[in-house]
């Protein structure tokens, strides 16, 4: 599935993993990729956007976050929005809108069904601060862009306020304004 003017691919999160991939990441990273099991979605130019990680690593510490978002550009992106304090008024509307609870209450039982069907780890804590807080934008904005819109609102609110930002050739060369700002509503 494609995201509209090409910015993003969503794969699927069962693309293998190729040594290519597991290099990229690990530029990306500046360290090797841990408990990597696929691609989840790449950028334009080809490289890994998002992967799928395993709910326990391989020394069995338990790693819930399934989906990580791994583009330098991306997070760089992400960032900005963090630091504007967008997670605490998302936080804030979450409290007093009862369709975005919902939804956002949906996606935290996606993402634990998701994981745990590849390894329960025994706990209903997910990743991102869901079901109650918005803790973490990477993560929401891995999730939709995993499994594409619809699937998690606080990633989708994020993606299409970092979209205008991102590029639709090689993100890794651009030297566009990464400045979004302004708030989710």
């Amino acid at each position: 599935m494609a995201v509209d003017r090409g910015w993003a691919e969503v794969t699927g999160f069962r693309q293998p993993v190729t040594e290519a991939d597991r290099t990229a990441v690990a530029a990306q990273l500046g360290r090797p990729p841990r408990g990597m099991r696929a691609v989840a979605a790449r950028c334009p130019s080809g490289h890994p956007a998002v992967v799928q990680t395993a709910p326990r690593l391989a020394d069995g510490t338990p790693f819930p976050t399934l989906y990580y978002l791994t583009c330098p550009r991306l997070c760089s992106l992400v960032g900005r929005l963090e630091a504007s304090g967008l997670m605490r008024e998302m936080t804030g509307r979450l409290a007093v809108d009862g369709n975005l609870a919902q939804a956002y209450q949906r996606a935290h039982r996606a993402y634990l069904a998701e994981r745990d069907a590849i390894e329960p780890l025994g706990t209903d804590v997910s990743a991102g601060g869901m079901p109650g807080r918005v803790k973490c934008l990477h993560v929401h904005l891995a999730h939709t862009l995993a499994r594409g819109p619809g699937m998690n609102p606080v990633g989708d609110e994020t993606l299409e306020l970092i979209r205008r930002f991102w590029p639709s050739g090689d993100c890794a060369d651009t030297q566009a304004d990464d400045r979004p700002r302004g708030s989710a509503r």
